[in-house]
This record gives C-alpha cells, sequence and structure tokens, in this order.
C-alpha cells in the first residue's frame, strides 16, 4: 500500500506516478486529515512503521485551480466521541480516518484484528484527537451496552454513532441458503445493529447527535446472489427509519449510506475470495452508469456530511453512493 498524499493534479500524485506507484494502489490521502506538517510525518511513521503502507510520498495541494484546500473541522466543537463499529474493514477505517480528520474523537471496534485497531487508534492520535480501540462482539448485548458505558465515561459522551460492521457476505442464490445460515446473517448483522444502538440513545439523546448506518445499494437495485447482504441491510434500514421518526423528537437524526461497488471493503474481500472473477467485475462495471468503482473514502464522505451539522434537517434518509447503478 502507498500513502500519498493529494487527489487529482497536485505534485505528490504526480510524483507517486512517476515514482512507478501505480493509481490502482490503495492510498492514504494524508492531507484530508488536515494535518500540520509535523502531524503528517508522524502519521507517516505510524503507517510504516505499523507495516500498513511501504511508500508515502509527500506534497502540497497545488491544483490547475490554484484554490487552496478548505480544511474542515465540522467535529472540533462537539463534547464527546463519535463510535465506530467495525473500524477496521476498509469502509470503517477511512470513517474512522475523515472524522478523526475532521475534528472528533474517535472510539472505535474491532472484531479480532486487535493490531489493526491499535494502529488505527494511533494514527487518530496523530490527527490531534483522543482515541480508543475496543474488541467487540455486537451479537453480544450485554457486552455492547457495557462498552458504551466505558466510552461514554471515557470521553464525556457519544455525539455520533456510526454502524460499519458486519459478518463477511458469500455471494449466493437464496435457494442455496439454508434457514440456519440466514439466521445467522440476520443475528451477526440486524439484531447486531440493534443491540449498539438502543443503549446509545439516551446518550445520543443528551448531544442531540446522529446515527448512520452503511447499508447497500442492493436495497434499491437487486444484484443476484446478494439477498444475504440485502436482506438483513434492508431489515437495517428499516430500523433507521424507526429510530429517524421516533428519536427526531429528542434532536436525534438518523440515516443511511449504501455503498455500491467498492475497490475496498467488502467487494476486495469477495475479489479475493473469488466469488467476483474478472467478467463478473466487467459486467458490474457496465450496469454503473459512472463506469467505474468507488471507493471506501467515497463512503467516509457520506457518512461524516451526515454525521455533520451540515445536515442538521437531514433524517431518515438513505443515500446511495453507487456510481449511479440505483438510477
Amino acid at each position: 500500500m502507498a500513502a500519498q498524499a493529494g487527489a487529482g493534479p497536485n505534485p505528490a500524485r504526480l510524483a507517486a506516478a512517476r515514482a512507478g506507484v501505480p493509481l490502482g494502489v490503495p492510498a492514504t490521502t494524508l492531507n484530508t486529515l488536515g494535518l500540520s506538517g509535523l502531524q503528517a510525518i508522524s502519521l507517516a511513521a505510524v503507517l510504516v512503521g505499523t507495516g500498513q503502507c511501504g511508500v508515502v510520498v509527500a506534497g502540497g495541494m497545488e491544483s490547475t485551480t490554484g484554490r487552496q484546500e478548505i480544511r474542515m473541522r465540522d467535529f472540533a466543537e462537539r463534547p464527546g466521541a463519535a463510535v465506530i463499529a467495525g473500524a477496521t474493514g476498509g469502509i470503517g477505517a477511512a470513517i474512522t480516518r475523515m472524522l478523526a480528520g475532521r475534528g472528533s474523537h474517535v472510539a472505535l471496534t474491532y472484531r479480532k484484528n486487535a493490531e489493526a485497531g491499535t494502529a488505527l487508534a494511533e494514527e487518530a492520535e496523530a490527527a490531534g484527537v483522543r482515541a480508543a480501540a475496543w474488541p467487540l462482539d455486537l451479537s453480544d448485548a450485554d457486552a455492547t451496552a457495557r462498552f458504551l458505558d466505558e466510552v461514554a465515561d471515557r470521553f464525556d459522551g457519544i455525539h455520533t454513532l456510526v454502524y460499519a460492521a458486519g459478518p463477511h457476505v458469500p455471494m449466493v442464490h437464496l435457494s442455496r441458503v439454508t434457514p440456519d445460515r440466514f439466521r445467522r446473517q440476520i443475528e451477526e448483522d440486524t439484531i447486531a445493529f440493534f443491540n449498539l444502538v438502543q443503549p446509545a440513545l439516551p446518550r445520543l439523546r443528551a448531544a442531540k447527535g446522529g446515527i448512520v448506518a452503511v447499508t447497500t445499494a442492493a436495497t434499491r437495485r437487486f444484484p443476484v446472489r446478494d439477498g444475504l447482504s440485502a436482506g438483513p441491510k434492508g431489515a437495517v434500514e428499516a430500523l433507521v427509519r424507526g429510530f429517524a421518526a421516533e428519536e427526531g423528537r429528542f434532536g436525534v437524526r438518523a440515516n443511511c449510506v449504501g455503498p455500491g461497488m467498492l475497490l475496498d471493503g467488502m467487494a476486495a474481500r469477495l475479489i479475493g475470495s473469488g466469488d467476483l472473477d474478472e467478467q463478473a467485475l466487467e459486467v458490474t462495471r457496465g450496469n454503473i452508469p459512472l463506469r467505474r468503482f468507488g471507493s471506501a473514502t467515497d463512503i467516509a464522505e457520506a457518512v461524516c456530511f451526515l454525521a455533520s451539522d451540515r445536515a442538521g434537517f437531514i433524517s431518515g434518509q438513505m443515500l446511495d453512493v453507487d456510481g449511479g447503478y440505483g438510477a
């Protein structure tokens, strides 16, 4: 992995290209974190030292328009922390980095990968915020409630709850899914989401905070063999609408972001497992009006917008980030 500063026509990305780093290589865009030069160097050291990347390319944000990047600090004045469940996945990690870069303290969870969770928390702290990581099985309601108590005590509250967790979803026809397999998928996704949100409501009410659930664009346009994702995620979306309707009187907002086909996250795991081969990828790309796949950063932008005060009058909504797939 290469971590390179900037996006678009700027010196860092051009330098990376000249150095032979392919544009398709996953990249951490350091400057979106709003880092000072010293902080960027510190973060680069963490990334390389923990093996998350082998190349860091530094550079300014000069562009063809001559405009300077606006440093966004949407959460700098928010008391408490943002909770990101499933933070060590591709999407969850991008959300964590962006929230930290925009001034939010972060409390992140992981299922088994303690090394990744610790490294991500250190990376967030390098952006100048407080961060901590917890191992958590969201299907354990009691453990989840205790975790939320610990977060609220440690960070003096919770202002945002981001659900970016979920089990691996194999591509399989529903006719081949056993009732037991479907039940487990519901328990590990839909019920896990409820276990996280329900005990957090008193804290979210106190903060007039928000819930953002990362679901799937497949609930609008169904891809064949994706029922194990679309079914449980559809139930999560119904719960989000319910929370939006019932908790709005307390100032709590709830929304969803539906990822389309991405180069990272679950899609990357499906490609790696062989569930999606080159032919399937070409067909999928052809079904997307923009004729390309998205990235975890695209999802993080939508999540951070919906969690911010800039979306203060948006609740109960679903924002698909899918390149037009559902059009």
